[in-house]
């Protein structure tokens, strides 16, 4: 199915999920404009990662429903998921690196997994995303060699490895100083701004 082009890159409709007892979401209805950053700020325990877990694929609504592009993906398997999650990057809380390999390995892991590239390709790739967060020179660093915000910088370079149509944050700025938590609005600004990505930002952090 063609995506409708006038279309948000991903809509909420009606999403209700409970786990147990316990309504997490109850009729969320959201809208994420292509090309511009939505910010969903709440509390602890108040659903917002839960929200963008639907939006990815890694849990399905009681209710409702999710479009991707116009396109509605609420039923979609695993195989169905796996080419929309190309289009999206996503920058985990704790920016889950692989510890067991270097900043380079990690940023080019995406690319090694869905790409056919050469090993040139990769090394250029790389070289760019971690251009694009000012942090050329950490390639050979091994992830327990930087700061707290020096990994989160480097979570955002792999999340825009793949060229992604839209890059989701979950609490990116957790665990860091003020100044840190700075950088990373920035950030997310500036590379909404040079790849024209839909960002969606998850947050407690009113800042």
């Amino acid at each position: 199915t063609t995506a409708q082009t006038d279309a948000p890159f991903v809509e909420l409709k009606g999403i209700r999920k409970a786990f147990g007892a316990t309504k997490v979401l109850d009729g969320v209805d959201l809208s994420a404009s292509r090309g511009k950053v939505l910010t969903i700020l709440g509390g602890s325990g108040s659903g917002k990662s839960v929200m963008l877990k639907h939006m990815i694929g890694l849990l399905r609504p009681d209710e409702g429903r999710v479009l991707i592009e116009g396109q509605d993906v609420t039923t979609y398997g695993e195989r169905e998921w796996f080419d929309v999650r190309k289009r999206i990057g996503y920058v985990f809380q704790g920016a889950a690196l692989f510890d067991s390999l270097s900043v380079y390995e990690n940023i080019a892991y995406p690319l090694r997994e869905h790409l056919d590239w050469k090993e040139s390709q990769i090394e250029e790739r790389v070289a760019t995303c971690l251009a694009s967060i000012g942090l050329e020179d950490v390639g050979a660093k091994m992830p327990s060699e930087l700061s707290g915000g020096m990994r989160k910088r480097v979570g955002v370079a792999r999340a825009i490895a793949l060229h992604p149509q839209a890059i989701f944050y979950d609490e990116p700025t957790t665990g860091l100083d003020p100044a840190n938590s700075r950088r990373i609005g920035e950030l997310i600004k500036q590379l909404q701004r040079d790849l024209g990505v839909t960002s969606v930002v998850v947050t407690h952090d009113i800042g």
